[in-house]
Formats: structure tokens, sequence, C-alpha cells
């Protein structure tokens, strides 16, 4: 029998290495002379793994030692495992790639979190037909007067039929449940029963800024288009039921653990439409007290109201000052909302919103404010000419008030020119980017043309000019929480839909962009040099990976899923061999969440982390024939539809692969 993958030492002569080119176990056999103080022996010890550290000092390891939260010593398991104590758990990695715990720096974990058991995600989905069997399901077990909610995460590129469900397909498939479906920024799907629910009918005025589709007869078809922002789309989202507290807390528990599978430990919330401080913010607070949070959370505040944004931040400043809290949640200065005239909501379907004129007269005194008291600040800019804007007032504030080393950063960045990168440069500050053209690179080229996607967002440009730059994913509402798509697109410059975005020279190697997803958002938390890099000193967390990032072929990086995950030193997700080492968990609540059904972000893996699909996704492939006819691609068409095959119609594309499943 191999080692299992935990040994409780009580003689280090109990231990083998199998495998791992490591000497054999009587090699750290300690002499009485060298018994360490017991006080002072490791927590844990890892061994047996290819630590990538990112630490430039010490690139590679094959052990780590815990103590008390932080990595106490990163080297070699010929050095480190003899300083195991009577106590140290010692966990064998079994030669699996080890990075440092992943960072996501623009996400919207709090307002996702109250929400997440009642959302259906079709995120990574491979078809649209699997998407709607879905749908069907959750509609037959969601009560009255629950909705079915798909909030983002998705985008019709990713499915084979290339398409959005039409109207008719959801009302045969929900007739009485209403369904909510968000489509990035640009629409809103609901079935009939939603329209009731939510009140729209011949009468309802179109609201400012967005369209409620009607038919001939002037009756509302179920179709929200955002013209050119997406209130209508939020403001529809929040008529329906929230679920209680209790539910509250179990649900941001469960999205948390999803996060922690992906292999993200910290992320930085950048607040959000309808999450209002302090109120919205009481679930995650409790969390925290009673020590349940498995991810580090820093926080942003985002104003809710316009006209009313200086006011907002004037009060909060009094309340609570940047960096308050601790290493598990603490405060992180303002925005990403700073004033809504300066808002720039991204829709590649809908022509480029100009901001209006008083921009900078609403800007230039919040910028002012938020200097004055110190605050760090991110704001939301998806183009250039906002960009430009924004600067213009941020320069003026500067020669008046120094920024002096304050962090800084515009969030999204899309369309920002070289000369503004280098205005960035000048003023200290830093660039957030997220892939959301993973998901709309068809639309922004059809648009804008294929050279202009070229440098959506430039990070290259923006990494030589020296800006700092971080990268997130901007969930839940346009792009996926799932940080391997956000990698992905940074290493392959391809969508979710196969089209190829950037040039070489706007990729970026795979040590780059994990460094990215890291060390480089320490910056935009001001936490540098505390976390990010796998070192002694540092806070340890970690991320055993199910396949290596840094040799599987570019179209497997977007499945890979952690193993283990630690957070300061403590199993927050175990998978397949380290099932047992994760701490349980209450089942999803309540008992018709989509997650107890679905889970999260779509795998291709079963439940205990086997390759082998079972359940309900199995169910579905069996019914199309993939899991006996096809030995091409098995159910994940998606993954095979981004490929290069010499086919550009669906059909000819499956017969092009050999493929026999796939009806067309």
């Amino acid at each position: 029998m191999t080692q299992t993958r935990r040994t409780a030492m009580t003689a280090l002569g109990a231990l083998t290495l199998n495998g791992m080119g490591l000497a054999p176990a009587a090699a750290f056999t300690r002499s009485p002379s060298m018994t360490p103080d017991a006080s002072q022996a490791p927590d844990l010890i890892l061994h047996g793994g290819r630590f990538t550290t990112l630490d430039r000092s010490n690139p590679n390891a094959d052990a780590v030692a815990v103590r008390d939260g932080v990595f106490s010593a990163v080297g070699s398991a010929r050095e480190i495992i003899p300083t195991a104590g009577p106590q140290t758990k010692i966990i064998d990695l079994g030669g699996r790639r080890v990075v440092p715990g992943l960072i996501d720096s623009h996400t919207h974990v709090i307002r996702g979190g109250l929400n997440y058991n009642m959302e259906l995600r079709w995120d990574g989905v491979p078809s649209l037909a699997d998407a709607m069997a879905m749908l069907r399901k959750q509609a037959e077990n969601t009560p009255p007067p629950q909705w079915v909610r798909v909030v983002g995460g998705f985008t019709r590129h990713q499915f084979v039929e290339k398409r959005l469900p039409t109207l008719d397909e959801i009302n045969a498939a929900a007739p009485e449940t209403p369904v909510f479906i968000l489509h990035l920024y640009d629409r809103a799907l609901l079935n009939r029963a939603a329209l009731r629910a939510v009140g729209y009918t011949k009468d309802t005025p179109n609201p400012p800024g967005g369209e409620i589709q009607r038919d001939a007869s002037g009756e509302p078809t179920g179709m929200l288009i955002a013209q050119p922002n997406a209130t209508i789309l939020y403001s529809t989202l929040a008529k329906g039921p929230k679920l209680p507290e209790e539910y509250q807390l179990n649900s941001t528990r469960h999205f948390m653990r999803e996060l922690n599978r992906l292999g993200v430990t910290s992320v930085i919330d950048a607040g959000g439409g309808f999450q209002n401080y302090p109120d919205d913010y009481e679930i995650i607070e409790k969390l925290h007290e009673d020590g349940q949070l498995t991810v580090r959370l820093a926080y942003n505040l985002f104003t809710q109201k316009p006209k009313e944004e200086l006011n907002d931040f004037k009060t909060w400043g009094t309340k609570v000052r940047p960096g308050q809290g601790d290493d598990y949640y603490r405060h992180n200065g303002a925005g990403e909302m700073l004033v809504y005239s300066a808002a720039d909501f991204e829709d590649f379907r809908q022509p480029r919103p100009d901001m209006p004129a008083n921009m900078e007269t609403d800007l230039e005194p919040v910028v002012r404010q938020l200097v004055e008291q110190r605050w760090p600040w991110r704001m939301h800019a998806t183009y250039n000419e906002t960009i430009d804007r924004a600067l213009d007032v941020f320069e003026k504030v500067n020669q008046d008030i120094p920024f002096d080393g304050l962090h800084w950063f515009f969030d999204h960045a899309e369309t920002v020119s070289q000369k503004n990168i280098d205005r960035i440069a000048a003023l200290g500050g830093g660039i957030a980017v997220q892939h959301r053209m993973m998901y709309q690179a068809e639309d922004f080229a059809e648009r804008y043309g294929v050279e202009a996607m070229a440098d959506t967002p430039p990070i290259s440009k923006m990494l030589a000019a020296g800006v700092p730059v971080g990268a997130g994913t901007d969930a839940t509402r346009v792009a996926s929480y799932n940080p391997w798509v956000s990698l992905s697109w940074l290493v392959t410059g391809r969508s979710l839909g196969g089209l190829r975005m950037y040039p070489a020279a706007q990729r970026q190697d795979r040590e780059t962009a994990l460094r990215l997803w890291t060390e480089a958002n320490t910056w935009f938390s001001n936490e540098e040099g505390k976390k990010g890099v796998i070192a002694e000193g540092r806070l340890a967390d970690l991320v055993v990976l199910d396949r290596d990032y840094f040799s599987v072929a570019e179209d497997q990086i977007v499945h890979i899923e952690s193993d283990l995950t630690l957070l300061g030193g403590k199993v927050v997700w175990g998978s397949g061999d380290f099932a047992r080492e994760a701490p349980p968990i209450p089942p999803p609540t309540p008992d018709w969440s989509p997650v107890r059904t679905f889970g999260g972000y779509h795998s291709t893996k079963a439940p205990g982390g086997s390759a082998e699909r079972t359940g309900f996704f199995a169910s579905i492939a069996a019914s199309c024939g993939c899991s006996t006819a096809c030995g091409v691609h098995g159910h994940d068409h998606a993954a095979t539809a981004r490929l290069q095959a010499p086919a550009a119609d669906a059909k000819s594309f499956w017969g092009a692969l050999g493929c026999a499943c796939w009806a067309v």
C-alpha cells in the first residue's frame, strides 16, 4: 500500500516517500540531540509536491511547513520533515503542482454570496441543450413564489449552438415558475410568469436607459434591453424574493467554498449596485465574527445614489478607515462607483456611451475628499474616452493635494491608450483587468473590428510602462468567478467562443499570468509582502492543483480545479485523495437550491473529484449518445469547439472531428 495522504508523525521512520525521487525515511531520522523543541514544531508539513513559489530568491521547493498561519519553512523535504513534532500533520501531495492561493482583485462576493444558493449557473455549460435541461429541472424543483435565476457568468458564444434560448423555449420549459436570465450587461430574458411577478404590462413605461421589448399589440415580450446601461436589468432582478438571513449565511459559505474549489483564497470586493453599506454587509460580518470566512476579503464601498456620492464618502469617512479590520476582513477604500455621471457601462452590442458634460464637476469634489481623507479608490472605466476625462480631474487634484503614494486604480480599461497608460503611471496609479472580453470578443469585433480588438485591454503595454496590473473576474453578473477562465484568457488570448483575440505580443506567459492572479494583486489591497507568494513569513495560502498548470495543453487550463486549498495553513477545500481533509459544511439551503442539484461552475469531474461524470450531467450526456457513441470528446462540446477545426458550421464541425453524437 502506498503512503496515505496524511501521516500523524510519532516516529519519522514510519514515513515512506514513494516515487518522489527522495531519500528513504531513514535519511530523515533525527538523533536525540537534533530533536527540536515541540513548542516550535510546525502545525503542518506538505511534501512531495512541485511548488511554484513565485519567490524569485527561492522559486522551487518540494516541501513547506506552516506554523501559526504562516509559512515557517519553504524548501526541501530532507530539511523540513525532521522538524515535525508529535502533533504535526503531514500530507503527501503525490507529485502535484502547488501554487500560491489565487487572489481576485475585482469581484462581488458580498452581494453574490447573498444570492448564490438561489442561482442556477450556466457558467461553463457546453451547450444550450444542457442549459435548458438544467432550467427545466430547476423549474420543477422551485416552489412558488420563488424564481429560477440565471444571473450572468455565461455567454451565448460558449454554447455549441452559438445562441441564447428563445422566449418561446423558456416559456415551454417553465410555464408556471418565474424565470429571469441575465446575459452580460446587454439583456435579460423573462418568461410570462416572471413578467406577471414583476408587474410589467402594456401600460408599463420604459425606464430611463432601458427598453421593455414589446410585441405588435404593445404587450411585453419578456426581453429587457440595456440601452445604454444595465439599470433596468438590475432593478428588475431586485424585485425577486430574497433569502432569509439564515439562508444567506449558508449561501455565502457555499459561495466561498465554491471559490476555494477553484483555488481562490483572497478577493477584493468592488461593491455593487443594490449593495448598501452597512446593511448588506451584516451577513459577511457575522461570518467573520464567527470565524467562518474561507476567503480573505478586502471590501470597497460603492456609492448608491446619484448626486449624493460626495455625502456618502464624507459620512463613511467618519465611520471606517482603510485597512480597518484584520487579515480576513478589512476595508479597502472607495469605488468602483465614484460618481454615476462617470460610469460608462460596457455593452459592446451598443455604441460607446458618451459621459455627460457634468462628469468632471461631479467627480472632482469626490476625488478631493478621498485624497484628503487618504482613502484609496478604484474607478470603473471601460473606454479610453472616459479614462482621459477622469485623468484630467486626477491630475488637477494631484497638483493641489499630492496623491503621494496613495493606491488608486482604474477597473477594466479595455480600450485605454498608450498615452493614458503613461499618465496613469506618472500619477502612481494601477489598472485592474478582467476577462470580460472572454465573453464578448465576438460582439466587440463586430462593432469595432478585429484590429481594435487586439488591444482590449493592452496588458503587455501596461506592464512595460511599469503600471501595477492585477487580474480578476468582475463576477458574477458578467463573467464567471472561475479564475482559470481568466488565466486561460491571459495565456491563450481566445474567447469562450474560440475567437483568437490577441497577437502573441499581447498574450502572457503562464508565470506572468499567475503572478497577475497572486503577487501582483496584493498592491490593490495594500498588502504587499503579506501574501501572494509561498515564502517564509507570508500567510500560508496555497492551492494544490488537480493538473499541472505549467504543462497541460492550453485548452485544459480552463478546466483546472483545486485538489487541496489552504487558507492560513488550514484546509478549506479537499477533493479526491484529499476529500477527507476538508471541514464539513451544512448542505445548501433552501432544499430546492440549484446548488444542491448542479453545484456551481460546470465541472467535467464527478462530485468526489474523479474524472467519471455522475448524476444529472451523466444522464443528459447519455440521452444524447455522447457517453457511448462518441469517442472524440465525450460530452465536453465547449472545449472541443474552442479548437481549430476545418469547418465553420456546427454540422460539418462535428463531422470533421469524426463525432457522431451531435444531432444538427
